[in-house]
């Protein structure tokens, strides 16, 4: 069995693993949504785009499950300080993901354009606001958020939603909503009848330039102008978790993880490699820039998660009270045996959604929507 120290880290790269399975499998299909009405110009077409997510939506958001059941169970600080704290926010994620599954059964409830339209709206809005919001969240990681623990480690949090609008948080919201729109719009170049696709083209095109503008962006306001936290003192990696055990100074750099472990940086190197690719293979419309796209979501996350080790959740108004992988999780025997159980169901979820769509394998044409008489 691991000793506790390494467990502490399993589970914190498990944690970023279901991050990306969630951005990934779930990404494309939000990305479809919010490009709904974009990338087509009928009804039909607007059919075949649902048609290429509706099969497997459902089984996507497994990954976004799969996410929140970890954070409860191995990190259980940090879903309750996120989760109390941040209510409102993932309330607004949460309700958007209510919705989706809503437009696409009440689309096709009326025969009726202007309800038909009213549902393709809400399908758009749901997607802009899951990407852009789940953003701004992971952009105020770097910033702080406004929590702190007393001795009792009872906790309390300062200041509400618009807090979190600060421009640093919204320039990392608009990286993600770029990223996942050109996931989208890769799938949709991919899986999409050509006159469909052609369009997703032109659009992944452009999404992928303003991707690396706000990456690259977001990046240099990181280096120089958003204080970084750092653990100073010794660091107990393998004691009780109280995050009050430590002390953190605020003001050090967020690249300092990545002077100490050099290839930290293989993550954003994969990001804009990624971007590289899609622009070099979208106009092929074949798997290839859906690939492509699955590396920059996939270098995009860890670049962010690998600049904030060891922190999970930094405190701007206590740093000591920032959460930490040494100090937020579960216990030994709990990361031991949810981790026996993931390395059980975990690959038997991916063998499953691996044949799901290999079955579904092949494009969604117009005509293959006009002759089944589909009505979401």
């Amino acid at each position: 069995m691991f000793d506790y120290e390494t467990l502490r880290v399993i589970w914190w790269a498990l944690l970023g693993t279901l991050l990306i399975g969630f951005a990934v499998m779930d990404g494309f299909d939000f990305g479809i949504a919010a490009l709904l009405r974009v990338l087509s110009r009928t009804d039909d077409e607007r059919l075949v785009l649902l048609e290429t997510i509706e099969p497997t939506w459902e089984g996507n958001q497994v990954w976004f499950v799969l996410g929140g059941g970890a954070a409860f169970a191995a990190w259980p600080q940090l879903y309750a300080v996120s989760f109390s704290g941040m209510y409102l926010a993932i309330f607004v994620v949460l309700l958007a993901f209510i919705m989706r599954p809503v437009g696409f059964n009440f689309r096709g409830k009326i025969h009726d354009a202007r309800w038909r339209n009213l549902w393709d709206w809400v399908l758009t809005a749901s997607g802009v606001v899951v990407m852009l919001v789940s953003g701004v969240a992971f952009g105020n990681l770097f910033l702080g958020v406004p929590f702190q623990f007393d001795d009792n480690l009872r906790m309390t949090w300062q200041g509400g939603f618009f807090d979190l609008l600060h421009p640093f948080a919204l320039i990392a919201g608009l990286v993600s909503l770029t990223m996942l729109l050109t996931h989208g719009a890769c799938w949709a170049a991919y899986k999409a009848d050509h006159v469909v696709a052609d369009r997703a083209v032109r659009v992944a095109r452009w999404t992928t330039l303003a991707y690396v503008v706000f990456y690259v962006a977001a990046g240099i306001w990181l280096a120089y102008g958003v204080a970084g936290y750092a653990i100073v003192g010794p660091v107990v990696t393998d004691g009780v978790s109280n995050p009050l055990h430590k002390e953190v100074a605020h003001g050090s750099s967020w690249f300092a993880s990545y002077m100490r472990y050099p290839w930290f940086w293989i993550a954003p190197v994969l990001g804009v490699l990624g971007a590289l690719g899609v622009q070099m293979s979208v106009g092929k419309k074949n798997l290839g820039c859906f690939i492509a796209s699955t590396a920059m979501v996939a270098g995009t996350i860890l670049s962010a998660g690998f600049a904030l080790f060891p922190f999970l959740l930094p405190s701007s108004l206590d740093p000591r009270s920032s959460l930490t992988v040494w100090d937020a999780s579960s216990s030994r025997g709990t990361l031991g045996l949810m981790l026996a159980m993931t390395l059980i169901f975990l690959p038997l979820i991916i063998i499953y959604t691996s044949w799901v769509y290999r079955v579904l394998r092949g494009r969604v044409t117009l005509e293959h929507v006009r002759q089944s008489g589909h009505t979401y």
